[in-house]
């Protein structure tokens, strides 16, 4: 009892200390929805009227992975579309941004050993790989390449091989269990956290320049092996799941040669991407094999063992259309004088191929929707409009929501694009489109199906006065923690890089990165219903007082001196 006391009261610490720490105040009175509005948002997001998991049942299990500009990607923007029209949403449709590249989709794949015993192995081709030429049948190599000069090792040895690259991997029992909630004193650690303009932090890929140095050389010897393999004739090439265990295979996005970095620029701007129209030239058919059969392989060609396996990957480019789409819907605002004002949610609909994309990030998707879909089904008339947004191509570098903020709100000109904002150094001019006045606060989630249990504020101080109130009808239901930090990784940074109000909800993080994130395991069977109910009503809360509240929410001082 002593220790449940203790972290009560560091619970009721880390919600009282950072009000002296945000020091900017509203210099209005903070709205809130009356407590009968409250409560009918509750009860229609925990009750049995709750949509939120048949939303992903259809989206993870009948439609499936979906890869940025595949068929099943157009398949969930058109199902969204026309599900959020359904429930009588206005203006559903899809917005185009791009031109961006081909889409890709398996059609058939096995990876089989044939000698000196047969048994499959678990392994997915990477996204965008080229086919094999049918089922190829070679022997398999380990090419360990530590430096330029082990490259010569393999010259004339890797023609028609499955070339295993990496290293084998330590695995250990998991003696803790890989689901976890945060504890009070962890989110303590957060309330108390420093506002990053004051810190340093940026919010984007902080390293020291040696870490920097050491991972270009790394990428570099990388593409220079890459280069070999496709000079030799390599059939197939297979790389070590980077973590996970018990078969769980982590796989992403297919690597192309080319000329070797020699910034960290280089990897972001100037080189060809798999999704490039003619990108298979430079790469040889490629797949992610579970850590468990990547290492006994390693360790009987160790032994001398003539390994020999058969693999098929029989894959499609599709090309029709290069174009990629937001899914986009509305409740329209009700007050003549602030209906043109804008209130967005949202979360990114694409993912990787291996699994359902069932936490990253279907459960955004679907909880940003329930939450629309809330506050139709309470009859509740918003002064603001309540604008959904579901974005693609997220997972190759924020593409959709950055093109759609440029298109929409403003843009930072001279300061490096993409590639400035993705390593947190936004600089330049900014230069705003008309709605950029008309923009209030745009709500994302994207860390798995963990509830929420706070809100990172970005630095943005003045918010949390008004946070802080409409957190407390949900104190009860674990939600109660505000902190100054950054958190990166997803779409609210292209609203925050130009000054606009975007934010991230602290989850819980549950399984996401030893299990789900970007695996095979990202399924429907990984979510908890209950915490994506208590999502979907925390965020129409935080949406309809937004666009109830007499003024915009407050903004931090806009990038590169704008005014």
């Amino acid at each position: 009892m002593l220790r449940r006391k203790f972290f009560a009261a560091a619970v009721l610490y880390s919600l009282i200390l950072p009000v002296t720490a945000f020091a900017r105040t509203p210099d209005t009175e903070i709205y809130e929805a009356p407590q009968e509005v409250i409560e009918k948002i509750k009860a229609e997001g925990m009750g049995d009227n709750s949509q939120v998991m048949n939303t992903l049942s259809y989206l993870v299990d009948v439609i499936g992975g979906r890869l940025t500009n595949s068929p099943s990607m157009k398949q969930a923007n058109e199902w969204t579309r026309d599900t959020m029209a359904k429930w009588g949403m206005q203006n559903a449709k899809l917005e185009a941004w791009g031109p961006w590249g081909r889409g890709w989709s398996l059609e058939d794949f096995s990876a089989v050993v044939v000698e000196p015993e047969n048994f499959p192995v678990i392994a997915y081709p990477k996204a965008w790989s080229p086919s094999t030429k049918g089922e190829i049948t070679g022997p398999v190599i380990h090419m360990k390449v530590e430096s330029e000069a082990d490259l010569a090792k393999y010259k004339g040895k890797l023609k028609n091989a499955i070339v295993l690259v990496g290293d084998p991997r330590d695995m250990k029992p998991d003696f803790d269990g890989m689901g976890m909630r945060f504890s009070d004193s962890q989110l303590l650690d957060m309330a108390n956290a420093p506002d990053p303009a004051r810190s340093g932090q940026r919010g984007g890929f902080n390293a020291s320049p040696e870490q920097l140095k050491r991972f270009i050389e790394g990428r570099a010897l990388q593409i220079r092996a890459m280069n070999m393999l496709i000079e030799e004739g390599a059939a197939v090439m297979v790389d070590n799941s980077s973590k996970g265990s018990g078969g769980t295979v982590f796989v992403s996005g297919a690597a192309v040669a080319g000329d070797p970095p020699k910034t960290l620029q280089d990897l972001f701007q100037g080189s060809v991407s798999a999704w490039d129209k003619g990108a298979e030239k430079r790469m040889v058919p490629q797949m992610t094999m579970s850590t468990e059969h990547f290492n006994r392989l390693v360790r009987m060609i160790d032994h001398g063992k003539n390994v020999q396996m058969a693999v098929n990957i029989k894959a499609r480019y599709h090309e029709e259309d290069l174009m990629g789409y937001n899914t986009v819907a509305e409740i329209p605002g009700t007050d003549p004088e602030l209906k043109d004002e804008i209130v967005m949610l949202g979360g990114h609909l694409d993912s990787w191929h291996a699994a359902g994309g069932a936490t990253d990030n279907a459960a955004g998707c679907a909880v940003a929707m329930e939450a629309a879909r809330i506050i139709l089904a309470t009859g509740l008339k918003p002064r603001r409009t309540i604008r959904v947004a579901l974005w693609s191509g997220e997972e190759q570098g924020l593409n959709g929501s950055q093109e759609y903020v440029k298109q929409h709100f403003g843009e930072m000109q001279g300061g490096g694009g993409r590639f400035a904002m993705l390593m947190g150094q936004g600089s330049g001019t900014l230069v705003k489109r008309p709605d950029y006045e008309k923009f209030s606060a745009y709500y994302n989630m994207d860390n798995g199906t963990g509830k929420f249990r706070g809100v990172y504020l970005q630095g943005n101080s003045a918010v949390a006065p008004i946070f802080r109130a409409w957190l407390q009808p949900f104190k009860e239901m674990g939600a109660g923690t505000l902190t100054l930090s950054n958190t990166g990784g997803t779409d609210h940074l292209s609203f925050d890089a130009i000054g606009l109000p975007g934010f991230q909800f602290i989850q819980d993080p549950i399984e996401y990165s030893p299990l789900t994130h970007h695996s095979n395991q990202d399924n429907y069977d990984r979510l908890i219903a209950d915490d994506l109910k208590h999502n979907a009503t925390i965020m129409a809360a935080f949406v309809y007082q937004t666009a109830m509240m007499d003024g915009k929410i407050p903004r931090k001082a806009p990038p590169g001196g704008a005014q």
